[in-house]
């Protein structure tokens, strides 16, 4: 019975752990409710009234969730400094309460310090963020002069409730956080190789599903190991333990990608290069090859289920012996001497599952988890040898600063543009919120403040309102239903505003438009509470709302603006640079070439394309009526994110020269990479210049290099060297494909 509850709770905590990668949702929604249901307990002990309580609500949210450095001092220290932020905010807005044109003018000045304050890092960014929605608590709840006292009191528990639930209750460390990571990223692979079983046994009818699921699995997967690499150096003791994390899991997560290409390709006619689908509607890879019932396919299913039990075993637990033998299995399968018979599709399949087999191994290595050696056969020996001398190397590298880069400056800083945007936006808001009411005016300067929060476009800013507004609707249709409901019991209503505090927060990196739901139905609530709830005040806040986000997208139309198509090419140019830089530095420690920070430089071109993904939302929005142009951005991120597989392999397998005797470099490869970073260059040089003539070049497919020699038949090249030209040939196809969407010449045919 305890091993079945025990087995039950492990796969609800695995389930939780892989839908909130490190409970980074979880503690902020924790951490924020429980600050305001700490400091309603003890306003309550206190007897303060209501408009006191909202008063500490809101100000207990926002000194929690302002805050977002990651080491607990610097916490400490902002958050200290955010009381007497707080303080005078909260004064100033009491004193100018009366004085309808001087209050305006310091709103829209604050708004300014508020923005312009972000280019100082994260504690300027909170104390910005507490000056302005104190600011805000104070409109809301009517501030005057004679109730500053009690309002310093509210304020003053309401920032010690916050340090102590942060502290104290809702305790997170850096180490804690990365640990947390590190299991999701273990669910996560766990739940990629069951996705790819099923993409094995899939039929005809089934197979855009699970193909479907292969390709989330690989995104999730994706997605967890660059929140992994944002907190490494935090998480870890030292920087030679975070660049062996870092390499571990970049390399466990590159064997399993390559391990569901060669699913795919074991399914198809032909080889795969990407899960990728380049145009919606594109064919699915399909053929008969498989699912069939022969020797080597079930021993293919009976090994993948295999290496998912060996991803998920946690160490220490009973049946070790058989988890090793399982290990010592799935690890022979990297000498081609324990291949089974069978095509040579179906061997690269059993190959990638050695590879994603060492990959968890070293994984485990690095993490320091305890091994047992002892029924260790020749093939896993070899393998703990090779990871002990990769340990060794990385922890003998000196990491060199990077080069500074250079800021813009005046205007073009991105944080004052920002400043000045908001702050014309704000002033609009307070104009035309002022003939939709005397009272409530604000609603539009929030919606206004928050639609330009963690956007760098025009675009960006109205797909962001657009979402708001709909959140909005939404959540007065839900403050409507619930106000009827609670009526005068004060703390159901107080109760139900702590759920949604809890769901606004758990959900806010998931949808913006649920936040916006959630919010504004905690809204109603507090509108119940302060006795000023009607139909018509939800109806105006859904007023004020889409004059704030017009009002938002106005000035970031008219004031400096950031076009998205300006803002999308030089994030493309960033993203294409980095390609080159990864290319060519992996590449030319192949053939024989300096050692280079390889792993770094992958990251960085995954982030670069991170952030051009986000940039083009805009663009491939569902309710964008450009479909072509939609179809277009879809087309390059999608080639792009197959650019940056192969990019990251080709930077993986280049590790790995200095440390295997098996991997010899080969000058010859230097020369197969020249016409990529070429034609890299040629698209960059078109991307920033229309006007540009450079051209990309064509000839002969590096596949041609792969031909086997005419006499003997064998390959020309070890296998490694294979796969580094695959790579290559891949990379150089999907670089030429995007020449065509972007404009850039292509060559005049030959005759």
């Amino acid at each position: 019975m305890r091993a079945a509850e025990g087995s039950v709770w492990a796969r609800l905590r695995d389930r939780i752990s892989a839908s909130d990668p490190g409970l980074l949702r979880l503690a902020a929604g924790s951490r924020t409710a429980g600050s305001i249901a700490l400091t309603l307990f003890v306003l309550a002990v206190l007897r303060a009234p209501v408009p006191h309580l909202v008063a500490g609500a809101i100000a207990s949210m926002v000194a929690t969730f302002a805050i977002r450095e990651k080491q607990r001092p610097q916490q400490a220290v902002t958050l200290a400094l955010g009381l007497p932020v707080a303080l005078a905010s909260v004064s100033l807005a009491a004193l100018l309460n009366a004085r309808v044109v001087a209050g305006d003018v310091f709103f829209v000045v604050l708004i300014f310090c508020a923005v312009y304050g972000r280019r100082f890092g994260d504690r300027g960014n909170a104390l910005g963020l507490i000056g302005f929605q104190v600011y805000f608590m104070s409109l809301f709840v009517g501030a005057t002069g004679r109730a500053l006292p009690g309002l310093y009191g509210v304020l003053t528990i309401a920032f010690a409730c916050s340090a102590f639930v942060r502290f104290v209750v809702v305790h997170e460390t850096p180490a804690g956080i990365l640990q947390r990571l590190r299991d999701a990223f273990r669910v996560r692979l766990a739940q990629l190789v069951s996705a790819q079983l099923e993409l094995l046994d899939a039929g005809p009818e089934d197979v855009d599903g699970a193909l479907d699921a292969v390709r989330e699995g690989t995104a999730r997967l994706h997605e967890t190991a660059m929140m992994i690499q944002g907190r490494l150096e935090e998480g870890t003791s030292n920087e030679a333990v975070a660049r062996l994390v870092q390499r571990r899991i970049a390399d466990a997560e590159i064997a399993a990608e390559r391990l569901g290409l060669l699913l795919l390709s074991a399914r198809s006619a032909e080889r795969t290069n990407t899960l990728t689908l380049h145009l919606p509607g594109a064919p699915v890879p399909s053929g008969s090859r498989l699912p069939v019932r022969d020797e080597a396919t079930e021993t293919l299913r009976r090994d993948l289920g295999a290496l998912r039990m060996l991803v998920l075993r946690p160490v220490g637990e009973g049946g070790g012996t058989s988890v090793s033998h399982l290990r010592n299995r799935l690890l022979g399968y990297r000498d081609e001497e324990n291949l089974p018979p069978a095509s040579s599709a179906v061997q690269d399949v059993f190959r990638g599952i050695g590879e994603a087999a060492r990959a968890v191994l070293g994984l485990r290595l690095a993490l320091d988890e305890p091994q047992d050696e002892s029924d260790d056969t020749p093939a896993t020996t070899r393998s703990r040898e090779e990871l002990d001398a990769e340990n060794a190397a990385i922890e003998a590298v000196e990491a060199g600063e990077p080069a500074p880069e250079q800021p813009p400056t005046g205007l073009r800083r991105p944080t004052t543009r920002a400043a000045v945007q908001v702050a014309t936006g704000s002033a609009l808001a307070i104009v035309g919120g002022e003939f939709l009411s005397t009272q409530r005016w604000y609603w539009a300067v929030l919606t206004c403040w928050i639609v330009f929060i963690n956007t760098s476009s025009t675009g960006e800013i109205l797909v962001k309102g657009y979402r708001r507004l709909l959140g909005t609707v939404l959540g007065v249709v839900a403050g409507i239903v619930l106000a009827g409901l609670v009526g005068p019991h004060t703390w159901t209503a107080l109760a139900l505003v702590l759920v949604f505090v809890f769901a606004m927060f758990y959900t806010a990196p998931l949808s913006y438009t649920l936040m916006s739901f959630f919010v504004t139905a905690a809204l109603g609530l507090l509108y119940t509470l302060l006795h000023t709830y009607s139909l018509s005040v939800l109806l105006l806040r859904v007023e004020e709302t889409a004059l704030g986000a017009a009002c938002g997208v106005i000035a970031a139309a008219v004031v400096l603006p950031v076009h998205t198509d300006r803002r999308t090419n030089e994030l493309l140019v960033t993203v294409l640079e980095r390609l080159s830089d990864v290319t060519g530095a992996a590449v030319g420690q192949l053939s024989g070439g300096d050692e280079a920070d390889l792993l770094d430089q992958a990251r960085d071109l995954d982030q670069a394309l991170a952030d051009l993904r986000a940039a083009t939302q805009p663009l491939t929005h569902p309710v964008t009526p450009l479909r072509a142009r939609r179809n277009t951005a879809q087309y390059v991120v999608a080639l792009l994110e197959t650019c940056a597989y192969h990019a990251r392999s080709l930077a993986a397998t280049a590790e790995l020269l200095p440390t295997h005797p098996s991997i010899a470099a080969d000058p010859r490869l230097r020369q197969a990479c020249g016409r990529i970073t070429h034609n890299i260059a040629a698209i960059t040089a078109h991307v920033t210049d229309e006007h540009a003539t450079a051209a990309i070049e064509t000839g002969p497919s590096i596949a041609s290099l792969l031909a086997p020699d005419a006499v003997s038949g064998a390959s020309r090249y070890g296998r490694v060297t294979d796969r580094v030209l695959r790579h290559l040939q891949r990379l150089d196809e999907a670089v030429a494909g995007l020449a065509r969407p972007l404009g850039v010449p292509l060559p005049p045919p030959k005759r």
